[in-house]
């Protein structure tokens, strides 16, 4: 009798300790920090990242099957981490490099985040993963392409997305391409600002084109989230390139469309760098004069039902416009960076490197239209790709090169307005 009492009381503190640590891994919070301009000339972009990670949550936290393949979607929170939800810790880095990293350290220092994404311009992310690589935090990057950032010896910072010279190298594929089918590329401009981004990305695909026969672009620099780019615009129509490359921050893709919409200014060919072209406020703001822009995406929604086409979804519920190539990016990194730690079954750093370093993801298992995410020794996910798409029919990006996937054929010259 008492060997039952025993044995009995025994399987009941069993239980009673299983169900307590069950509640206790299901209450955990995984803070994740997130470092993005939420006031400023960009501050738009970082009202979309978050709506982006809105989504995320609701599909890590909660359980979403009808996502198919996509990892962590199944389960309600991280299941090796018995259940844990996740939060984001959100720091404004006002669009200072500065800011960024004394924003970062606080995110470390004050509220223990256990790893860092962000941060959108690549200055930033240059200044803000510094920090994350002094402290020994992981950093996962899903949309800086400043070619430098990998390349610094840095043990703790992972990028997702394709870098500069992997687009620089799409846009030279696609002129060959148009100058096969008639189209004039003799001349190029290159148009960017003074940021990390704009210089690294100017010079990457300077570079390229140089390599691949389409010669040395006329460069056309000008200082970023300034109030007047007349001259710029009056350099290019005085020289008359076929093709111009637009590598700017949305305030500056705004002014630049309506100066030349000003000047009546246009371009054979006005092929976009993402960055301020991909934006829903580029769009309602100068989409209708801006038509048969070509722009770098690596993001399509697929078709109805498909899950790339269900979370496209979410994100307009959630934030009132397309999901767009940028929002896409930054969702995929936050993913990647989630899926490591539920790999790791621990919020240990060093666990969380170590899983970011095995990540082999597919095609099948992505938001976003990259082969993969797999990372090389620099923290460089070698999977990364993309495509071109326009603006066409008023106010929506299609996909139109390469042919494989494109939904219409390009249009050619710029029709601007």
């Amino acid at each position: 009798m008492k060997v039952r009492t025993i044995l009995g009381l025994i399987g009941a503190a069993a239980i009673a300790l299983g169900l307590a640590t069950s509640a206790l891994a299901e209450d955990k919070v995984v803070k994740i920090g997130a470092v993005f301009p939420m006031s400023g000339g960009s501050a738009a972009i970082g009202t979309h990242v978050k709506a982006a990670f809105d989504v995320v949550l609701d599909i890590v936290n909660n359980a979403h099957p009808e996502l198919g393949n996509l990892p962590l979607a199944r389960n309600a929170g991280l299941a090796g981490l018995g259940g844990a939800k996740v939060e984001i810790v959100y720091a404004d880095n006002e669009g200072s490099p500065a800011v960024g990293q004394n924003q970062t350290l606080r995110l470390i220092t004050e509220e223990k985040v256990v790893a860092l994404t962000g941060a959108y311009q690549s200055g930033i992310t240059l200044t803000s993963s510094a920090v994350a690589e002094k402290h020994g935090i992981p950093y996962v990057n899903g949309e800086s392409i400043a070619a430098n950032l990998t390349e610094r010896g840095f043990k703790w910072f992972f990028r997702t997305t394709p870098l500069a010279s992997d687009f620089a190298k799409v846009f030279s594929d696609f002129l060959t391409d148009m100058k096969a089918q008639g189209a004039k590329v003799d001349s190029i401009a290159l148009v960017h600002d003074n940021t990390e981004y704009g210089t690294s990305v100017a010079n990457a695909i300077t570079s390229t084109f140089k390599d691949n026969g389409l010669g040395v672009p006329l460069d056309v620099a000008y200082r970023w989230n300034g109030t007047d780019v007349q001259s710029q615009v009056l350099q290019l129509k005085e020289k008359k390139p076929d093709v111009v490359v637009m590598i700017s921050y949305t305030p500056d893709a705004i002014l630049f469309a309506k100066t030349m919409q000003a000047q009546d200014y246009k371009p054979g060919i006005l092929l976009a760098d993402d960055g301020g072209y991909s934006d829903p406020d580029f769009i309602k703001a100068a989409g209708k004069i801006s038509q048969g822009v070509f722009n770098r995406s690596s993001f399509s929604p697929g078709p109805a039902g498909s899950p790339t086409a269900i979370i496209a979804d979410m994100y307009k519920t959630k934030s009132g416009v397309e999901m767009d190539d940028t929002v896409a990016r930054e969702m995929q990194g936050l993913f990647v960076l989630l899926d490591a730690i539920d790999r790791a079954g621990s919020t240990e750093p060093a666990k969380i490197q170590a899983a970011l370093k095995a990540t082999d993801l597919k095609a099948d298992q992505l938001v976003i239209g990259y082969n993969g995410v797999k990372f090389d020794d620099k923290g460089q996910n070698i999977l990364a790709s993309g495509r071109i798409i326009q603006l066409q029919d008023g106010e929506n990006y299609v996909d139109v090169w390469p042919k494989e996937g494109a939904k219409k054929a390009p249009m050619l010259p710029y029709k601007g307005w």
